[in-house]
C-alpha cells in the first residue's frame, strides 16, 4: 500500500503512541494523524497480520498511522511499549480504569519515565465514579446526560442518533481537544499531565445550548415540541413525491418568509400573521400538516431546483452513496478517494499547513519490523 514520504499538517512535530482500541480512541488518533502527527498504533500480538499485498485494512478509523504488534502481557512487549512511550509527546488509551496500571503502563509509571508526556484516557464513564468499572456504550452515556431524551418526535420513544454524539463528539473530539490543549500548556510548564476524557462529560457539555434555552424558558422537557427537535414546522424533515426527503431549517423570519413563498405557502395559506407569529408554538401542529401536504406535490430534486440555492435553508436528505456526489461537497472535496476508497477528508482546513490522509489504514503489526529498526530496538514477539 502507498503512503506519503513526508507528513503534512500543523502537527508534524508531535509523536503519538496509541494503544489499540475501538471507536472514539482511534478516531481521536485519526484526527491527529490527519493533521500530520506521527502516530504509532500498538496492536495486540494476537490480532493477526495480513500481508501488504492484500491491500489496506478496511477500518478507515485507523488511517494515517503505522502499526506494531506487541504482547503487552509479556516482559518483552511491555519493555518495547515503554521505549515507544519514552519517545512520545502523547499517549492515547481507551481501556477500563486500572487496566493500564496492571500492565505497568499507567500514567504514573509513564510520567516518571517521560515527565512531559500527555497521557490521554478515553472512557465512557470516566476514571472515577460509581459506574467507572462497568461496561457501557454510546447509547448508555448519552442516556444519563439527558441528550438521548431530546432525540425523537412527540409521543414517540427517543431515537439514538447513531453513535455520533457520545463516541465521536462527546468522546473522541473532546479527547483530541484536551490533548492539544495540554500539548500547548506543556511548552510553558515543562510538565505533562493526564487527560480524563469521559463520554458522559463531553456529551453533557454538548448540551449546554439546550440548557441555556431551558434557562431562558423557551425549551420544554417534552420531546418533539421544541424549536430544534421537530416541533417547529420550519425546522423539520418532509417527505416528497418520490418518497425521498428534504430538510428545512428556516428559523430567521426573512428565511422563513422566503421558504414559504418558494414552497407556495404564503400568507394566503398560513394566515396574514404567519411571519409575525412564526414562533407561536400553538400554530405549529396545523402548519406542519400544511407544509407536509405541500412538499408531497413535488420530488425531492424538484424542490432542490426551486429552493436549495437560496436563503430558504432547504437541503436534500442524501443517503451514504449520494452524499459524496453533492455539487457543494464535490467542489470542496469534502469526500476524497484514497487507496481506492471514498471517505471523508480531513477537517478542518489550514491555509498554510494543510492536513491530509497520510497513509491508508494498516493491518495489525504491519510496520513492526520498520519501527523496531527505526528505534534501534530488539525485535519483540510478533505474530
Amino acid at each position: 500500500m502507498t503512503a506519503h514520504t513526508t507528513r503534512s499538517g500543523p502537527l508534524t512535530s508531535l509523536r503519538v503512541i496509541e494503544f489499540a482500541g475501538i471507536g472514539p480512541g482511534p478516531f481521536a488518533a485519526m484526527m491527529l494523524a490527519d493533521m500530520g502527527a506521527d502516530v504509532i498504533r500498538i496492536d495486540r500480538a494476537d490480532s493477526g497480520k495480513t500481508q501488504e499485498t492484500d491491500g489496506p485494512h478496511p477500518d478507515l478509523l485507523n488511517r494515517g498511522r503505522r502499526s506494531i504488534a506487541l504482547d503487552l502481557k509479556s516482559d518483552a512487549g511491555r519493555n518495547m511499549a515503554n521505549r515507544l512511550v519514552d519517545s512520545a509527546d502523547i499517549v492515547i488509551e481507551g481501556f477500563r480504569p486500572g487496566v493500564m496500571e496492571r500492565l505497568g503502563l499507567g500514567p504514573d509509571e509513564c510520567l516518571k519515565r517521560n515527565p512531559e508526556l500527555i497521557y490521554g484516557r478515553m472512557t465512557g464513564w470516566g476514571q472515577t465514579g460509581p459506574q467507572a468499572q462497568f461496561a457501557g456504550h454510546d447509547i448508555d452515556y448519552i442516556a444519563i446526560t439527558g441528550a438521548l431524551h431530546g432525540f425523537g418526535r412527540k409521543g414517540e420513544p427517543p431515537v439514538p442518533p447513531l453513535n455520533l454524539v457520545g463516541d465521536f463528539a462527546g468522546g473522541a473530539m473532546m479527547l483530541a481537544f484536551g490533548l492539544l490543549a495540554a500539548a500547548l500548556e506543556v511548552r510553558h510548564s515543562g510538565k505533562g499531565q493526564v487527560i480524563d476524557a469521559a463520554m458522559v462529560d463531553g456529551t453533557a457539555l454538548l448540551t449546554t445550548a439546550i440548557h441555556a434555552l431551558r434557562n431562558r424558558g423557551i425549551w420544554t422537557d417534552e420531546r418533539g415540541v421544541n424549536l430544534l427537535d421537530t416541533g417547529a414546522p420550519f425546522y423539520e424533515v418532509y417527505e416528497c413525491a418520490d418518497g425521498k426527503y428534504v430538510a428545512v431549517g428556516a428559523i430567521e423570519p426573512k428565511f422563513y418568509r422566503l421558504l414559504t413563498e418558494l414552497v407556495g405557502l404564503g400568507e394566503s395559506s398560513l394566515g396574514p400573521d404567519s411571519v409575525q407569529d412564526q414562533m407561536d408554538s400553538s400554530h405549529w401542529p396545523e402548519r406542519k400538516e400544511l407544509w407536509a401536504k405541500a412538499f408531497l406535490a413535488k420530488t425531492r430534486d424538484q424542490w432542490c431546483e426551486i429552493a436549495e440555492r437560496s436563503d430558504a435553508c432547504l437541503a436534500p436528505v442524501l443517503d451514504w452513496n449520494e452524499a459524496p456526489h453533492h455539487p457543494h461537497l464535490q467542489y470542496r472535496q469534502t469526500f476524497v478517494e484514497d487507496a481506492g476508497v471514498t471517505q471523508p477528508a480531513p477537517a478542518p482546513r489550514f491555509s498554510r499547513t494543510p492536513g491530509r490522509i497520510q497513509r491508508p489504514a494498516p493491518h495489525p503489526g504491519e510496520h513492526t519490523s520498520e519501527i523496531v529498526t527505526e528505534f534501534g530496538l530488539t525485535a519483540p514477539v510478533v505474530p
